[in-house]
């Protein structure tokens, strides 16, 4: 088994802070610099996982990139990366707070400049599934990246997953779902599928059933829910101290899509996409 996942890679400066931010003054924090990015968080836990993975993305010509790239092969990953000589990697401001909480600044430097031709034929070459970041769609910059990445995997006959990644940047549900028209699983949480649906509750995901094949929603505390034609399938959260939630749908998305693809029911597809996003907020940073 095979996935290609495409999206963002870079680096995240992880500041926990146990007060409020002073505005104009200082606050005290603990500081990490680590590996993030929404598509290179995924593809970590898939190959922790145990899947064969392989990233996309397009990097700075930079010491972050090369760090990236480093720590993304270290831990198993195949990195089918574009160098942007022009501007710098990718590299997000990650404040968390006393109770896990993230706020995020990003920056996303030459995965703004991610384009079709950094889409490789040779990535997919015994693929059998691709996975996208919807960040990849939400920036117009590379919006014709990720519709590419889309359109290559149809048509090697993979099959696909999205996730919209980021509520706030749905600023047209018809557009957004035009773009993954034909997806096999769309995996949002309840934010982008309120903004999505116009409803929270996961039986608004029946309502997206004909443009994708299945929708997967994380509910934070009140678990997962996978809904499809054949009906809805629910597992509760697993318990967890939660030290820093940076990545933790990104896990999900990792544990879901290894079951999933192993053959496993929905039922443990959702259990191994909790498990691992329980196991993603007990420590800092966004990767195993």
């Amino acid at each position: 088994m095979k996935v290609v996942v495409v999206g963002d890679a870079g680096l995240d400066v992880v500041a926990r802070h146990e007060g409020p931010i002073v505005h104009g003054g200082d606050s005290r924090s603990r500081v990490r610099l680590a590996g993030g990015g929404a598509g290179a968080n995924t593809a970590a836990w898939l190959a922790a996982s145990g899947v064969e993975t392989t990233l996309i993305a397009r990097v700075g010509d930079d010491a972050g990139g090369r760090m990236v790239r480093a720590e993304l092969e270290a831990a198993g990953v195949s990195c089918a990366f574009a160098v942007d000589a022009a501007v710098p990697t990718c590299c997000v401001v990650v404040l968390v707070d006393g109770s896990g909480q993230r706020s995020m600044l990003p920056d996303r430097g030459a995965m703004g400049r991610f384009a079709p031709e950094d889409v490789s034929p040779a990535a997919l070459d015994g693929a059998d599934h691709l996975h996208l970041s919807g960040y990849v769609l939400l920036d117009p910059s590379s919006r014709p990246a990720g519709l590419a990445a889309l359109a290559a995997a149809k048509e090697a006959g993979l099959t696909t997953s999205v996730d919209p990644q980021a509520a706030a940047l749905i600023t047209d549900a018809r557009a957004f779902l035009a773009d993954v028209r034909g997806t096999d699983l769309l995996m949002p949480n309840t934010a982008e599928l309120l903004a999505l649906t116009g409803s929270a509750a996961p039986s608004a995901a029946k309502a997206l059933l004909d443009d994708v094949g299945a929708v997967v929603v994380t509910a934070g505390l009140e678990g997962a829910t996978w809904v499809s034609a054949d009906g809805e399938v629910s597992v509760p959260a697993e318990e967890a101290e939660c030290v820093d939630s940076t990545g933790a749908g990104d896990a999900f998305d990792a544990g879901v899509l290894a079951a999933w693809l192993r053959g496993e029911s929905t039922v443990d597809a959702l259990r191994a996409g909790v498990r691992l996003g329980a196991r993603a907020v007990t420590k800092v940073g966004a990767q195993p």
